[in-house]
This record gives C-alpha cells, structure tokens and sequence, in this order.
C-alpha cells in the first residue's frame, strides 16, 4: 500500500513537472534528429578532380563512371597545377590523373595509366575515396572488357559478399548505437535530476518522517521512471525503424527485454549519483559526464573498441551502453544471435544489480 502511493505521487509530480516528460520523449526526438542525419561515415558527393592529359573515347568512358557514382562531385581540368591548387585549398579531396598514354596503358601496358593523389588529412575517408576510385577503375575495366569481346583477366578473382548490411549505410550501424546512447542519459537524468530536486524542495525530508522504507522510497522513485524511460526506448525504436529504415531482424521481445535490464542498470547509476549530488546542476554535470561522455566514446557506437588501447579496452568494460550497443545492433541488423546476446545480456543484469545494491547501501533514513 505504501509503495503504491508512492508510486502514484510520483505519477503527479511528473504531470505537475513535465520536465521528466521531456527528457523520456522530447530528448530522444532532437538527439535522434541531430545524430542521425547529422553523423554519417558514409563519403558522398567526394569532390575530385579529373585531369585528362589526352581526351578520347576510353577516358571519357572511364570519367563517365565518376559523373554516374554518387560518391562523387567531379571536376575536370586539363593540367596538374591547377587539380593541385584545388587540393591544396580543399576544393577537391582527390585527383584523378589520366596520362596522355592511357589508353595504351588500359589495354594492358606495364606502366599504370592513372595516378590518384588523396587527400590524407582524414585518414579514414582517404581509404574510403580510394576505394571508390578502385571500383570505379575496376567497373571500367569490365566494362572495356565486354566491349571488346574478352574476359577480364586478373591474377586473383575477389567475390565479396556483405552480411547484415548489405547496403553499406553507416546509418544502420550508427542508429542503434545511438538508441543506446540516448538510453544512458535518459535514464541516468530521470533518476538524478528527480532525487537531486526532491533535497533541493525540502520534499526529501518528508519523505524521511514517513513509516515508507527507504527501499520503498527508491522502489517508488524507480518504478515510475522505468516506465518513462521504456516509452522513450518504444519512440526511439519507432523512429529508428519508420524513419531512417533500418531493418529490425530479430525479435522485438528480446529487443526492449534487453533494453529493460539496460534500463535498469542507467537508472541505478542515476539513483547512485543522487546519493552524492543533492543539487539538479552537480546531478546533471556529473550525469553527463560519468554516464553520456563514456557511453558516446567508450561503447563502439562510432569508433572501434578492438581499435583502442588494450587499457581502455579494459575500461570499456565497466561502461554498462558497450553490452547495450552490442545486443542493438546484433538485434536489429543481424537477428536474435544467442552466444552475443546472452553474455551481453548478463552482464547488464550484473551491473544493474551493483548499481541498485549500491544505492540501497548508501542510501539512509537521515539527512545528513
């Protein structure tokens, strides 16, 4: 009967101050919004710059591949001096260079016909733009191949396959990544930011005087929020799926049963933080950077966790969005894989666990 009314007064403080709305439905929109078409790995639209030393049918065949791709903004110029000032002053991220023998050179002579200069500064899209620009080479050839009546022949033939995402869009890597992200902090300010007012209005201390125990306080505290923070996880998902299309493969049941279990640890870790900081501005700040800054960086949302150094690959393993971004993209892109979904699985029972054990440790009936 106690926790029931606790729960119900929660209830009204959250109609009474729509701020906890507003971070479990208005937060996921913007950030899914500002993410999701603002960060993109995908290079399109490269501009490059085409020098032609000699203009004929095989290097207009060979440019036409650039101006068909919608990887990239060609440009044509006739000298080198004036592709090269056009990298320098970062008006194209890539030369092309077509030797007045490349037509000979296409048909099979020893030296390489075309010269491509990138544009290294970003190291990661210079790989990507000479990729695009081995393909598009690659396509020609076939293509000359077929015209002539011939085979292609190379020394190795390469069949490659994709799986899981087959289209190549980082958006449905990055997506569900996001979720997770977007998850941590919802969660962990719903509970921090809603403790930290309580001690600020002085409601804190009625609470106390009350027969509820302070389990029931945190449980009255916890269980509303939950329900919040799975709203918020249910209009990220739609978003994620009717909005930027991307496929969801395995079942929506383990989808939102692993999002309750993350849930569940982001709330602890915000109810953690409210039994250290008892003013919104410290809960907020500390919220942001224990939980939002670790999550962005340290979860392989966007960068590479086999990347790392082997120290911060064994911080990323106290980070609670690494298992979550794990279960989401293995959930939505390739289905339900039990030997990834079950350790990941655990180990966010594990943490939630810790994080509400230790809150209920912590947490006491005094003000001090």
């Amino acid at each position: 009967m106690r926790l029931r009314s606790l729960v119900r007064k929660e209830f009204l403080q959250v109609l009474r101050d729509p701020s906890s709305i507003a971070i479990a439905f208005l937060m996921p929109v913007i950030l899914l919004l500002l993410f999701g078409y603002g960060v993109s790995l995908d290079a399109e639209d490269v501009p490059v710059a085409l020098v032609v030393e000699r203009p004929g049918g095989e290097a207009s065949a060979f440019c036409s591949g650039f101006r068909a791709s919608r990887y990239f903004d060609p440009s044509t110029f006739l000298h080198m001096r004036g592709a090269v000032e056009a990298l320098k002053y970062r008006r194209a991220d890539a030369i092309v260079h077509l030797r007045s023998d490349f037509a000979r050179g296409g048909r099979g002579a020893e030296t390489g016909p075309v010269q491509v200069v990138v544009n290294g500064v970003d190291a990661n899209r210079a790989r990507m733009v000479a990729g695009y620009v081995q393909g598009v080479w690659m396509k020609w050839l076939e293509q000359e191949a077929v015209s002539q009546g011939r085979a292609l022949s190379l020394p190795v033939d390469v069949r490659q396959r994709v799986w899981f995402n087959g289209e190549l869009r980082s958006r449905n890597f990055l997506a569900p990544g996001l979720v997770a992200v977007i998850m941590t902090l919802i969660g962990a300010l719903l509970t921090a930011l809603v403790m930290a007012r309580e001690w600020e209005r002085g409601t804190m201390e009625s609470l106390m005087v009350t027969p509820a125990t302070m389990l029931e306080i945190l449980l009255g505290k916890l269980l509303p929020y939950f329900l919040l923070g799975m709203g918020g996880m249910v209009l990220s998902t739609v978003m994620t799926l009717e909005l930027f299309e991307v496929p969801l493969r395995g079942s929506p049941w383990v989808l939102f049963s692993g999002a309750a279990l993350f849930l569940l640890a982001a709330l602890g870790m915000g109810l953690l933080i409210s039994t250290v900081a008892r003013s919104q501005f410290v809960a907020a700040q500390t919220a942001i950077i224990v939980t939002f800054l670790p999550a962005f960086i340290l979860s392989g949302f966007i960068f590479d966790i086999n990347s790392m150094p082997r120290v911060v690959q064994a911080i990323t393993h106290l980070i609670a969005a690494r298992y979550f971004v794990a279960i989401l993209q293995t959930v939505f892109l390739a289905g339900d894989v039990w030997p990834v979904l079950v350790p990941n699985g655990l180990a966010l029972l594990a943490m939630a666990g810790v994080f509400l054990g230790l809150t209920a440790l912590k947490s006491r009936k005094r003000l001090s």
